[in-house]
């Protein structure tokens, strides 16, 4: 595994909910350390979708319909739908 060199902005994310079956195990309340350097534990296929995301994120970036520091994004599984949460702070 590479190692995180720590850069940008720290981000956590937590599994809201989950509409099915993920056939990756998460579960809502889940939560852990994700940046660009380390998946954290995300399924491949979710964390292959959310990367562009996670990358503005990190990096202090914004998109029109993003607001503040917390931003929500969606697996692409859509019939077995899991949505997660990301917050981004300040490294101290």
């Amino acid at each position: 595994m590479a190692n995180d060199p720590g850069i940008g902005y720290k981000v956590m994310a937590k599994f809201l909910s989950v509409k099915g079956q993920c056939s990756a195990g998460h579960a809502a309340g889940e939560s852990f350390e994700i940046s660009c350097h380390n998946p954290g534990g995300l399924c491949g296929f979710f964390y292959h979708d959310i990367f562009p995301s996670l990358q503005a994120f990190q990096f202090g970036g914004n998109l029109p319909w993003w607001e503040g520091d917390i931003i929500q994004l969606q697996c692409p599984d859509l019939d077995n739908l899991v949505t997660i949460q990301l917050e981004r702070f300040e490294r101290q």
